[in-house]
């Protein structure tokens, strides 16, 4: 099975990554937008005592996992289709 989404997704996380560390994104508008993980630690925490490296470390992982999830999505439905 190739991995196509997963590849797609984990470069969103890392280009998003690296824009908030490249400056452009001195508010965190972005990050906050599209990370799933600092939804949920905004939730329990307050965002300004977690790590940002941890942060951008997870945003990836996340990233990644939803690719993953799209990738055994369509690897479900080619094989759902040919039975």
């Amino acid at each position: 099975m190739r991995y196509p989404i997963t590849l797609a997704c984990t470069l969103i996380g890392v280009a998003l990554c690296l824009f908030n560390v490249s400056g452009y994104d001195p508010h965190n508008l972005f990050l906050f937008m599209f990370s799933v993980p600092a939804w949920l630690v905004e939730l329990f925490v307050d965002i300004h005592q977690v790590n940002v490296w941890f942060m951008y470390l997870l945003t990836v992982l996340s990233w990644m996992l939803i690719g993953y999830l799209g990738d055994l999505g369509v690897a479900r439905i080619r094989t759902w289709r040919h039975l």
